[in-house]
Order: structure tokens, then sequence, then C-alpha cells
């Protein structure tokens, strides 16, 4: 009698399990940046398990990994990163032989998504990244797509494609979800232009060119940027350039950045009448959700909102 129920009871536990999701088999994706977790959290099946490399108050420009971090690679079923203009501490590390399978760079040619960006579909005639981009971190293209919702979509749809080939993946699941995300970001694109419409009488300037993406999009008045690369202390020609222009500017307002020393923007700005408002292109306040890039884009016009001067102390 024993013996049966033992037998009973083992039968039980192993169909439950059986009929139970796997934990151990959930994949595993790892990001180098927020943003692009939230794109990966807003595209993936609920089970999916997502983390960042750069934490909180880190630049990924001049960010060096820890060990552990080195350990949840190894173990990523598929890594995130947009490329060594931004993460350039990955660069060597990802085009190693052992990470080349399961690594996407969201800023290859080969996942670039031209028709988003040409086809009008978000475009509302701001310049976009064909076009000549005085801040550059170097010669190539402005490394910060994923402040453009336009290219964000683009890498959106790179995501759903790199997951949809994972072991086990739920094609059907992963299809709503990407489809559920662009009709979300059009319709948050409203609202953010609507809310943005005091914001094209003001003078902007920014603390690097980060912003330079979600200034283009949405059509807003970017005069300049501090400094063109921030591992870098702007020249003097710079600064003296950029003071004029301070000075001469409608409600000059500059946007700051958390990842950054704010000592080198305000020994700039000194003696000068300039509203500050601190942006954060690396999401850190931002919770990891299916709404989460939307939110992200928002706090971004509610930070350029503080810029008006009926909003802000002088």
């Amino acid at each position: 009698m024993l013996r049966t129920y033992a037998n009973a009871a083992t039968a039980f536990a192993a169909g439950t399990l059986l009929s139970l999701p796997s934990l151990a088999t959930a994949a595993e994706v790892v990001t180098s940046i927020k943003p692009l977790e939230l794109l990966v959290r807003a595209i993936a099946e609920d089970d999916v398990k997502t983390s960042t490399i750069v934490p909180a108050g880190s630049s990924p420009h001049t960010y060096s990994m820890r060990p552990s971090q080195r350990r949840a690679l190894e173990n990523a079923d598929v890594i995130f990163w947009v490329g060594p203009d931004v993460e350039s501490f990955l660069d060597r590390l990802l085009h190693g032989e052992e990470f080349r399978g399961r690594t996407v760079g969201l800023m290859d040619p080969e996942n670039a998504h031209e028709e988003e960006r040409h086809d009008g579909h978000h475009d509302h005639g701001g310049k976009h990244s064909g076009e000549a981009d005085m801040h550059d971190h170097g010669d190539g293209e402005d490394p910060h797509l994923w402040l453009d919702p336009t290219l964000a979509l683009g890498m959106a749809k790179d995501i759903h494609k790199a997951l949809s080939g994972l072991k086990g993946a739920d094609q059907e699941t992963l299809d709503r979800n990407l489809a559920r995300f662009e009709s979300n970001l059009t319709e948050t694109e409203s609202i953010i232009r609507k809310k943005l419409e005091p914001a094209h009488a003001l003078g902007l300037f920014a603390y690097h060119s980060a912003f330079t993406r979600f200034a283009e999009h949405y059509e807003l008045p970017l005069v300049d940027v501090l400094t063109l690369n921030p591992e870098l202390s702007p020249g003097a020609r710079h600064v003296a350039e950029v003071q004029t222009k301070l000075r001469e500017a409608t409600h000059p307002c500059l946007l700051t950045e958390p990842q950054f020393n704010r000592q080198w923007w305000t020994s700039i700005t000194e003696g000068l009448d300039v509203t500050f408002s601190t942006w954060d292109p690396l999401a850190t306040d931002i919770g990891v959700s299916v709404n989460g890039y939307q939110e992200f884009q928002l706090g971004i016009a509610e930070a350029v909102l503080k810029c008006l001067p009926e909003d802000t102390e002088h």
C-alpha cells in the first residue's frame, strides 16, 4: 500500500513538473545599456530574463566591466549592444569567438532599417541620420540611435528577429508584442509632439551629442552642444563659441546628464543667465516594463518642458 502510494505520488509529481514551464529553460538576455533592456522587455515573452551591464550613474563611454558581468555574458542566450562607438569597453570581447554567435549589434549595417528612417511612417520633416551631423563622435553616424523613436522601432524589429531565432520561441507572442510596441510608440509620439509645442521658442543646449537624435526627431531647436566627445574636455575655442551662443539665445536652457561631472558645465556657464534641466539618456529611473520605452521618451520630453520660463527659476 505504501509502495503504491509512493509510486502514485511520484507519477503525480512528474506529471506536474512536465505540465509547468521550466524556469531552467527560460531564455537569458543581456543588454549593454538599460534603454535596450526596455526595448527587449517590450518584445520578449514574459518568462525571458533580462539584465543590463552598465549600472545606474555610469557612462557606457567610460565603463569598466566587473567579473560577475563577464559571467552574465557567458550565460546569456543572446546579447544586445549598440556598437563600439557607444560601448567601447565591449568591443574586443564581443568580437571574440566565444560571443560571436550570440551577439547582436544594433548599429550593425546588417541590422539597419533604412525604410524606417526614410519611408515617412514616423517622418515629420526633421533632419535624419543620413545627413551630415557635426555632433558625431567621429566621422560616422551618430550612435545614440535609441533616442530617436523611429530608429528604436527598427531596433525593436532586430530584437524581435533575434528572439524569434531562440529555441522554443513563441512566435505568435513575439509578433503580437512587436505590433503592440509599434502601436503604442505611434500614440506616444503624438502625445509628445503636442506637449513639446511650447518648447520650440527655447534655445536648447545639450552637454553632449546624445540629445541630438531626440531633438531632430521632434524638431526641437538644439543650438549647440558643450562637448563633441564626452571622453574629452572641450577645447577653448569651442567653449568660447558656445558661450557666445548662450548669451545670444532666447531663453537658453542647458540639458545636463547625471552620468557626467557637473563641474564641466558649471564653469562654462558661470555668469550667464542659463536655465538648467537634467535628462537621462540611459533611463536610470525608468522601470523595466512593456511600456518602459514610452515612459522613457515621455520623461525626456518632461525634462525639456522644465526649461520653459514659467516652469523654472532663474
